[in-house]
């Protein structure tokens, strides 16, 4: 996470950096708890339904047991705060390639072997640009609280 904010590229982050990072990490924080309706300090599989739908994303029932099964490291049905933030950043990080890619908007695309290996290995995370990756759905809960 701390590459996602070295800003300038030299490997640290400075403070102005940190503080970016940690208001991120509040922001995150806050957003996890508003979804973990039952205060377990995990997310199950229907809250993970709820926030992502919120987020506006349309997935199919068994996406979201594949999103389980990769997410759920522990195997107990539920995913634990940073498995869900890496989730969601992934999940945002490849929609923003496929996004790239789909120019007619029609939800299709056709890419050839390594150019689509590019596109989930090269993901650019930009997380100074926080509406992104925390929802408006989200932050919209947030500013609200």
């Amino acid at each position: 996470m701390i590459g996602m904010f070295d800003s300038n590229g030299d490997g640290a982050i400075n403070f102005a950096e940190f503080q970016a990072l940690w208001q991120y990490v509040n922001d995150w924080t806050r957003c996890f708890r508003s979804f973990d309706r039952d205060g377990s300090g995990n997310i199950d599989r229907a809250e993970l339904v709820q926030a992502l739908t919120q987020f506006g994303y349309r997935l199919s029932d068994g996406f979201f047991s594949l999103l389980m099964q990769k997410f759920d490291r522990t195997h107990t049905g539920s995913i634990n705060f940073d498995d869900f933030i890496q989730l969601c950043v992934v999940l945002q990080t490849l929609t923003a390639a496929f996004r790239d890619k789909n120019t007619d908007r029609d939800g299709i695309i056709t890419v050839q072997y390594e150019e689509f290996l590019k596109m989930v290995t090269h993901g650019k995370v930009v997380p100074w640009r926080r509406r992104h990756f925390l929802s408006d759905a989200c932050l919209s809960s947030l500013e609200s609280d």
